[in-house]
């Protein structure tokens, strides 16, 4: 089965119960990660992912609560004994900056350090990141504080779809990419420069009429989390929920 596991949702401020949002698309020939944050030798476990089955990374964007964890990852990997190559994708403007990252901590002197390629993605509408027999990932730039990659995940051999927003403003490039899609996982941080609220959301969500939508990168306080789906509510009418960390969702069935 090839299915997105939630591995974070909150937005930049984390709990005990909500990690930075970031997620894995779990493929039979391998994991492909989107973003890195907290302690990914701890959360992947967790989820059931080996971290020796990733074989590509997907980086939206260079914010912290994005990619801090990049260099954690990559070291512990190695220290694991890792072999297989590992391929990274993103823009040229978050990439550069983790190759400098990874300068700083010198990791062309580690020994024995497996392959790592990187892959610049053009700031394009629905640009191919990459394909194998159970999905054809796209990306498409959104409207953020800094060069910014929304995320399309097709089911190969069918016609289903997720799409996620990543961080970003209403924008009609993310009405675009999602257009038709089963589920639209949208960013809630609030209606701020760079981001989305709840409704602002399910506008997105009505406007690409897509099947049904999930918030995510959402503040994780109670008393905000209780309103976030019935503010979607008001916009579209359509099933909405919000995700949570750890959940697991089919892309190739209607569960």
């Amino acid at each position: 089965m090839t299915e997105l596991v939630i591995l974070g949702t909150a937005n930049s401020i984390p709990t005990a119960d909500h990690e930075n949002t970031h997620m894995a698309l779990v493929c039979q020939s391998g994991v492909i990660l989107v973003d890195c944050v907290g302690t990914p030798a701890v959360r992947l476990p967790q989820a059931g992912i080996n971290l020796d089955d990733i074989h590509d990374m997907i980086l939206t964007h260079f914010h912290p609560d994005h990619v801090s964890a990049v260099p954690l990852l990559l070291m512990n990997m190695w220290l694991m004994g890792r072999q297989k190559p590992l391929r990274i994708y993103g823009l040229h403007h978050c990439l550069k900056r983790i190759e400098d990252t990874m300068s700083f901590y010198r990791w062309e002197n580690w020994p024995d350090f497996f392959p790592v390629s990187f892959h610049r993605l053009p700031e394009e509408e629905r640009s191919l990141v990459l394909e194998n027999d159970e999905v054809r990932v796209t990306s498409t730039p959104v409207r953020h504080l800094v060069p910014t990659i929304g995320l399309r995940f097709d089911h190969v051999g069918s016609d289903r779809a997720i799409a996620y927003s990543c961080d970003t403003e209403p924008c009609d490039s993310v009405v675009a990419m999602a257009a038709g899609a089963d589920l639209l996982i949208h960013e809630a941080s609030g209606a701020t420069v760079g981001h989305s609220s709840a409704a602002q959301a399910a506008e997105i969500a009505r406007r690409a009429e897509v099947g049904r939508l999930m918030l995510i990168h959402y503040p994780c306080y109670p008393h905000v989390q209780a309103g976030l789906v019935e503010a979607a509510a008001q916009a579209y009418q359509g099933p909405t929920s919000l995700a949570t960390d750890l959940m697991r969702i089919p892309l190739n069935s209607e569960s």
